[in-house]
């Protein structure tokens, strides 16, 4: 790509420059996740890109005259989005800068020679990123959906009756507890025998294990305001609290990392458990009154 002389307006150089920053903050992410990468192929695709960004950022240099620092906090950050969530959302979640690059090279394609260049190779990396990404975590989020949807529904439910039955913040936390552990193996179980009899893709094991970690750590975050606070309404309360917060974490994910609407998914997860708890809770207040019981 050649450098070029071109007459920059303040705001079209303040474009370029930002646009420099992003592209060699990307040639450092892509480099550190090249190096943590262990599927055949992926890390020379990921380098290759690096270089990419390096040539682009290079180019841009040429047209402003200015080296730009790369943003080390937002290399480290996706870097630890890679361990945390996997590649496929780390990279993913950077797509949508690439998107937001794209749209300022082709506002200044008509004024710097070359830009066009940059923007239609930016459109290429993102689909050889779709076509490359091959993670288990992400073959197995249907299995993780499973788990962390019925402890949502299952144990809010359970804790919203078990408050007005019981009113014993002590007892309905280890009668949740117990109840939710119980559940998140016979889950698993299920979903061991389900996959099973699925022909071919997903490892029975691997399915069942996902599954019940999804369950386990949902029944601990749920359940774990009844073992800290003496008042059983407010755990409640904070219980629901965590449901949101789990289904918000949790829908983020999935909506970055296998592209869906975000809002669509979070209304359908939080009615539905919010939905059940509402219920839970009614009918506890009926049978604790119906049946004259006091803990």
């Amino acid at each position: 790509m050649p450098e070029e002389a071109v007459a920059l307006s303040d705001a079209l150089r303040a474009d370029l420059i930002a646009a420099q920053g992003n592209e060699i903050t990307e040639h450092h992410i892509y480099l550190r996740l090249a190096k943590r990468e262990k599927v055949p192929g992926n890390a020379e695709i990921l380098e290759r890109i690096g270089r990419d960004e390096r040539r682009h950022y290079e180019f841009l240099k040429g047209l402003t005259g200015q080296e730009v620092a790369p943003n080390w906090a937002l290399v480290r950050w996706h870097v630890f989005l890679a361990v945390a969530f996997g590649l496929t959302f780390s990279i993913k979640l950077m797509e949508r800068g690439e998107e937001k690059a794209q749209a300022t090279y082709d506002r200044v394609a008509e004024a710097v020679p070359g830009a066009r260049q940059i923007a239609e190779e930016e459109e290429a990396h993102e689909s050889e990123l779709i076509g490359m990404l091959d993670e288990e975590r992400l073959r197995y989020v249907g299995s993780m959906v499973l788990g962390l949807n019925d402890a949502l529904v299952e144990l809010t439910g359970a804790l919203a009756g078990l408050t007005l039955a019981l009113a014993n913040v002590r007892l309905i936390g280890m009668a949740g507890l117990i109840t939710g552990l119980a559940a998140s193996m016979s889950m698993a179980a299920s979903e061991y025998l389900s996959t099973m009899s699925e022909p071919g893709g997903r490892d029975p094991a691997k399915s069942a294990v996902y599954t019940g970690l999804a369950y386990v750590f949902t029944v601990l975050f749920l359940i774990f305001p009844y073992f800290v606070l003496g008042g059983y309404l407010a755990a409640l309360v904070w219980t629901l609290l965590n449901a949101i917060i789990v289904i918000v974490v949790f829908t983020y994910y999935v909506s970055v990392a296998q592209e869906v609407p975000f809002q669509r998914r979070f209304a359908e997860m939080a009615g539905i458990s919010l939905g059940v708890a509402a219920l839970s809770f009614l009918i506890g207040y009926l049978v604790r009154t119906v049946l004259g019981i006091e803990v």
